[in-house]
């Protein structure tokens, strides 16, 4: 399995503090070497490797996260799902309700 996460990095140079946030949650559960790849989306430049995947993909958040498994791919925008889903570890509602980001608002 081939896991590509694609984090966005603002204009000022800072990481995007949701990536942050995902980052911490899969180190926080031990699962942060499971990821292959990290792809920057660079707030200032569309031609960044992470905004042409967003474009690709049809994606306008971050981050997000390509799976490729036996020749197929699949695209996660949610780290939760992503645990639950490749890694078979439980997700509390409690940690869903806390995932829930009222403010998230635009795109990548």
């Amino acid at each position: 399995m081939h896991i590509t996460m694609v984090k966005k990095r603002l204009a000022d140079g800072s990481e995007c503090r949701k990536c942050l946030e995902a980052t911490a949650h899969l180190q926080s559960r031990g699962l942060w070497d499971q990821v292959t790849e990290i792809v920057w989306a660079h707030e200032d430049d569309d031609t960044s490797h992470g905004m042409v995947l967003s474009r690709h993909h049809g994606i306008e958040c971050a981050p997000f996260f390509i799976v490729r498994d036996d020749g197929r791919e699949v695209i996660y925008v949610s780290v939760l799902q992503l645990v639950r889903d490749r890694f078979d570890v439980k997700v509390g509602a409690a940690q869903q309700a806390a995932a829930i980001d009222v403010d998230d608002i635009g795109g990548i």
